[in-house]
């Protein structure tokens, strides 16, 4: 009688499992069905194909690829960093490790090859080493785009932690902004309401940088000209919003609005919208993700004493081909053409303020 209950039992194991690869094949095969469909419509002659073309490129990816082991703290005020890089960018790791003591969440865009020599590196690094809380996740390269959006996709949905800081690898926080973090989220009710919070973005050109600890020490550094706000030189209207001139002397959160061009560096709850595929390479990347939290009815809030600094380096590729090709230019005015009016259709008569503030800006 118990062999033929635990026969049953095996069969029925045998059958579940079954029917567990039977569905996993089906939705492989209709995603690769739809993947095609969507590939098919694309038209060949547009000058802009291999634009449209990324946003369907299937990449594969090892999720953490090296040894990850985190319990999110239980007070449900966790945050983790989520940032992606390539391998011109390593060099930025170790640095961020001692800046932020949490968990961090990364996408590295690297090739087979580049992935053998980033395990090396993180092999002999002792910081690297130390750290249990940092989930690297390799997407391995495919096309000829740099897939931003992708990347941050990857590392978002890979958090155990219920709010995420969405930062980039170039930058490094303020000291103790990790704890800072956790009790802004408490202050400001994150879990009960739709905010954004804004950690307000500076940079030095200087390669070699005593970092300020304090936000005293920082704002004695923009007097002096050692430090800038983000982009002063070359895109004000990125950061201008976040009203530098009112953060000096701020010393409780405030509210700011959504304006054109807008891409602040902001702590959100885990459940935010995701970042548009369409983008990839240079450019609109982070400006579209910031318009579709503001058209969710996101609150934009400056937090008066948090702070980042962005490190100098060499422009990336993706930029060099952006000032140098035309074409590429004019497909990005097309994808951010396209983005705002599936917008409009999206969100109605309220995203209407997007296309007149792009006219206007």
């Amino acid at each position: 009688m118990l062999l033929a209950i635990e026969q049953y039992f095996k069969i029925s194991h045998y059958f579940h499992l079954a029917r567990v690869l039977a569905t996993f094949y089906e939705l492989q095969h209709n995603s690769s069905c739809q993947l095609q469909k969507q590939l098919s419509e694309l038209d060949e002659d547009d000058l802009c194909y291999e634009f449209r073309r990324e946003r369907f490129t299937v990449h594969r990816t090892h999720l953490y690829f090296l040894h990850y082991e985190y319990e999110p703290a239980s007070d449900n005020t966790d945050v983790t960093l989520v940032a992606q890089l390539s391998m011109d960018r390593l060099q930025m790791l170790e640095a961020i490790c001692k800046h932020w003591e949490g968990p961090i969440s990364l996408a590295l865009y690297l090739s087979d090859a580049e992935a053998q020599q980033f395990l090396r590196y993180a092999q002999g690094s002792e910081v690297l080493m130390s750290r249990h809380n940092v989930g690297y996740h390799i997407v391995y390269k495919e096309g000829q785009f740099y897939p931003v959006n992708l990347l941050r996709n990857v590392a978002m949905k890979h958090i155990s932690t219920p709010y995420m800081f969405l930062s980039d690898i170039d930058f490094l926080p303020m000291y103790g902004l990790y704890e800072y973090l956790r009790k802004s989220v408490i202050q400001l009710d994150l879990a009960n309401t739709k905010k954004a919070l804004i950690v307000p973005a500076f940079e030095t050109l200087r390669y070699r940088l005593s970092f300020p600890k304090s936000k005293a020490e920082l704002l004695s550094m923009l007097d002096m000209g050692t430090l800038f706000t983000f982009r002063y030189h070359v895109w004000t209207k990125g950061h201008a919003p976040t009203n530098f001139a009112k953060w000096r002397t701020a010393t409780t959160p405030y509210r700011v609005e959504w304006e054109a061009d807008f891409e602040p560096y902001v702590v959100v709850r885990k459940d935010c919208p995701e970042y548009d595929r369409r983008f990839v390479g240079f450019g609109w990347n982070k400006v579209a993700h910031i318009m579709e939290l503001d058209a969710q009815e996101y609150e934009f809030t400056v937090l008066p004493n948090a702070y980042m600094i962005h490190m100098p380096h060499a422009p990336s590729f993706d930029i060099t081909k952006f000032r140098s090709n035309k074409q590429y230019r004019i497909c990005l005015k097309t994808l951010k053409e396209e983005f705002q009016q599936d917008m409009s259709r999206h969100y109605g008569f309220a995203a209407l303020k997007y296309l007149t503030a792009e006219n206007n800006s």
